[in-house]
Order: structure tokens, then C-alpha cells, then sequence
């Protein structure tokens, strides 16, 4: 359906449609310095781009700087990545969060050398054939690394978008016509600076509260400014409150200061992830925990839950500890590791949170 018959989106009037020229005007003044962004008139190295994107979903740039940085240095390329043992690849993650993007980083980079000889396809079709690369950065590589008329919406770009076009359906249901008019956007040329301008004028100037709409290059464009509503958009429908977990983690300490630890399974919340043995994480906690513990020993709370929001969860863990032996043994499927080793181990950050009990 055309924007204009949609009841749902209003549009600028033609002297005022949003031209592609400011924004990338603005963009040659104010373009942020980040890490993984190229000088301009430079084409980002795509391998970057795949990096710095994947580690930017659902975390901020602050976050993601030294990762990146460390990440890059350690990793150099996409080759050097998929030589990595999974298991360093989520070690250096620990305490970014979604850990399914590192286990997707990993296997995209070996599959970007087993298919493709290392380089990076070029066009969004085939990035999309890669494993854990979506539309977004599928887009996000073809415009940035390889100037394709392509559109990355992210958070960003749906706001910026809801309020030029006033676009009263909520989200998650409006992002399918989001991106379409995100597409009637795009200039003939610059199409990774566009992406990237997008990007800054959501994170800068089209911000989520108080936006600064007199700094903006689009202003007369826009119908939710000239509603005077702009911080209405996008609507978003309501969300449910986190459903809670709770459970117990054991810290087993032994006189010489190893920890006991496992590996969760490769599959599955924290897939491959190092951890305190716990219970099962259930609504309300399980009713026999010292049932759930790795060993028999003398089990003692020490009344310091740890709290920890997952996407989907809240989580509540009691932490029982028991001092032990030297000399104790692992049991199967576990192994000790001393305070100086925790490092080299991929703690997430709620178990990062247990080992500060110690």
C-alpha cells in the first residue's frame, strides 16, 4: 500500500521530503569517531564492519569499544578469527552478554574461509546465506564495506523513520513498513556514509527523550516535529514484566583457593560458557537444592543473593559455599580453577557477579 493511502503514516509535503543531501551534509560535519569507522573518503575493511556490528547489537557503543579494540588486535582478520578455539572466541566476550553472537561470530568467520576464501561476499543475498548474520547486518556490510544501495535498520533508523513519516503503528507490527520507507530514503551514491549518518543522527540528535530537533537537517521534513510530538514516536506497545527465576549456585572453595567450575552445554542460555555449579534456574527455585549440589560437603549460605536480568528473565541466585580439602577432587564433568585462571575462562557476567562472593 502507498504511504500516502496509509492512515497509519503521514506524509511531508513534497518541498519537504526528507533529501538524502542534508543528511549526508550533516554527516560530513558532525560523523562520530569510532573505532571501527574509517576515515572519510576511506571504504571500510568489511571484516570491521562484521565485527563492530555484531558485537553492537543490544549493547551500546561504550560497551562495545574495548571489545572491539581487543577483539581486533588479538584477531586481526576474519581467517585469524576462525583459526580461534570457540573457546578463547567466548573468553574474550565474557561480560558483553548474548553469548549466542560470539558462538554466530565464530562459526560466520569459519564459514566465510571455508566458502569464500576468507573475503566477505557482497551483496545482502549472499551475506544472508552466512550463519548469524540477519537483514540488519547483512545490510549493514553491503552498504558500509561495499557501497550497495542497502539499508540497515537498526533502533536507530526505525525512530528516525517513525517520526519523519509519523508512523502511529506500533512496534514491533510497523517494522516491516518501516523499512520500506526507510528504502524511499537512500541516495544514488554514498551508501555506506547514509547508513552510518542514519545511525548518528538516531544516537546524537533524534534521540529517544528531548530529541534536538532544532540540529537536525531534516526538521521541516519531519510530521512529528510539526505535530510538536516527536518523542510519541515510534509507538511502541507495552512490555510484559520479566518473569523471575531463582536458584542456587554452589561455591566450592578449596584451601588452596581453586574454584570448582564446569562448562554449560555447547547449546542453549550461556551455550559453552564456564560456571559455578548451580541448580536448574526455575520460577520460585527448586525444591531440594542441596539435591543439585557437585559434591557433598559442609554447604553454607551466605545470605548474598546475586541478581542478574536476562533478555527474557530475572534471576535471583542464593549462593551456598563450602570450604574443602586441598587435595579434594573434581567431580566428572567439573574441574578447579584458581582465581588467577579466571581470565582464561568464560565467566558470563552473572557468574563473574557469584565469584565476587569469594
Amino acid at each position: 500500500m502507498p504511504a500516502a493511502a496509509n492512515p497509519a503514516i503521514r506524509v511531508p509535503p513534497a518541498a519537504a521530503r526528507p533529501a538524502p543531501e542534508a543528511l549526508l551534509a550533516w554527516y560530513d560535519r558532525h560523523r562520530r569517531r569510532l573505532p571501527w569507522r574509517a576515515a572519510p573518503g576511506r571504504r571500510q575493511e568489511p571484516y570491521r564492519v562484521f565485527l563492530s556490528e555484531i558485537m553492537l547489537q543490544q549493547t551500546t557503543v561504550v560497551t562495545v569499544a574495548p571489545y572491539y579494540e581487543a577483539f581486533l588486535a588479538r584477531w586481526p582478520s576474519v581467517a585469524a578469527l576462525a583459526d580461534a578455539p570457540l573457546e578463547e572466541v567466548l573468553s574474550a566476550w565474557a561480560g558483553l552478554g548474548y553469548y549466542a553472537r560470539a558462538r554466530n561470530l565464530h562459526a560466520c568467520a569459519r564459514a566465510v574461509v571455508a566458502r569464500h576464501g576468507g573475503v566477505f561476499p557482497d551483496t545482502e543475498e549472499a551475506l544472508l546465506d552466512l550463519p548469524g548474520i540477519g537483514p540488519y547486518t547483512a545490510a549493514a556490510i553491503a552498504s558500509i564495506a561495499y557501497e550497495r544501495r542497502a539499508a540497515p535498520v537498526d533502533g536507530n533508523w526505525e525512530r528516525v523513520v517513525a517520526r519523519l513519516f509519523a508512523v502511529d503503528e506500533p512496534l514491533p507490527r510497523a517494522k516491516a513498513k518501516l523499512r520500506a520507507l526507510a528504502l524511499t530514503l537512500l541516495p544514488d551514491a554514498r551508501h555506506g556514509d547514509f547508513a552510518q549518518a542514519m545511525m548518528d543522527l538516531g544516537a546524537t540528535i533524534c534521540t529517544p527523550r528531548k530529541p534536538a530537533c532544532a540540529l537536525c537537517p531534516w526538521t521541516e521534513a519531519c510530521v512529528a516535529r510539526a505535530e510538536g510530538a516527536p518523542e510519541r514516536y515510534p509507538v511502541k506497545v507495552a512490555k510484559a514484566a520479566k518473569p523471575a527465576r531463582r536458584g542456587v549456585a554452589f561455591l566450592a572453595v578449596r584451601a588452596d583457593g581453586a574454584v570448582l567450575v564446569r562448562s554449560r552445554p555447547p547449546k542453549g542460555l550461556l551455550g559453552g560458557m564456564s560456571e559455578v555449579p548451580s541448580t536448574p534456574w526455575e520460577p520460585g527455585g527448586v525444591a531440594n537444592p542441596a539435591g543439585h549440589a557437585p559434591l557433598k560437603a559442609p554447604w553454607r549460605a551466605l545470605n548474598a543473593p546475586v541478581a542478574h536480568v536476562f533478555s527474557h528473565f530475572a534471576l535471583e541466585l542464593d549462593v551456598w559455599r563450602a570450604d574443602l580439602a586441598a587435595g579434594t577432587t573434581a567431580p566428572a564433568g567439573h574441574r578447579w580453577v584458581r582465581p588467577e585462571g579466571f581470565d582464561a575462562e568464560a565467566f558470563p557476567s552473572v557468574m563473574r557477579k557469584v565469584l565476587a562472593k569469594l
